[in-house]
């Protein structure tokens, strides 16, 4: 479990698969793009189940389209832009209430680049909890990606420099690259009233 080991090898996925299951969304932060759909890869070719990907940002549809990444038969990739998100998330809530899913939303930086306003922002927050809650119906997953950074004490999108929003159910979690090996690392509110992380026994 990441509670007792902090920091766990990408290659050892089934445990990493277990601790998702004990939150649902999923965020998972990292500074550089690459190491993201990495990470992405090796999930998502453990995975039988569906898969839904919300490509925001079209780096792992790029990958898939140069070959660099085989596309899995299980998966479905939605590309929604600011005229039919409404139509694309519906679509998505209308898959994921009947049957599970892991859906997969790439990235948090895509997002908010689409939606640059406050009341957008909430929005789609509230769009991602909603997908979680009938989610836990069906055992569907969310896993929401991040460039992120630390500034002050705190996480905020890199570049942009806004705040992440969590709920108590929400798992966060920072994603690096030591020598050849992609490591996991959970975060942990700084109290119970914040909405600031720290990384458990280390330093970034």
């Amino acid at each position: 479990m990441l509670d007792k080991n902090p920091e766990l090898s990408v290659d050892d996925m089934t445990k990493i698969q277990i601790q998702f299951k004990q939150k649902n969304p999923n965020i998972i932060l990292c500074l550089k793009p690459f190491h993201k759909t990495e990470f992405l890869n090796r999930l998502i070719n453990t995975i039988e189940n569906s898969i839904i990907i919300v490509d925001m940002d079209l780096l792992y549809t790029g990958y898939v389209q140069s070959g660099m990444i085989q596309k899995k038969e299980n998966v479905m990739i939605f590309y929604p832009d600011k005229s039919d998100w409404k139509k694309r998330l519906t679509d998505i809530i209308s898959k994921v209430s009947k049957e599970r899913f892991l859906i997969i939303i790439d990235s948090f930086n895509g997002v908010y680049n689409l939606f640059d306003e406050l009341e957008s922002a909430r929005l789609i927050n509230s769009c991602i909890m909603l997908l979680s809650s009938i989610g836990n119906q069906t055992k569907s997953s969310v896993i929401i990606t991040g460039m992120a950074r630390k500034k002050d004490d705190e996480w905020v999108l890199s570049p942009g420099g806004k705040h992440i929003i969590t709920s108590e159910n929400t798992g966060v979690y920072f994603l690096k690259k030591i020598q050849n090996d992609l490591v996991i690392t959970t975060l942990e509110k700084t109290d119970a009233n914040s909405s600031k992380f720290i990384i458990k026994q280390e330093n970034i």
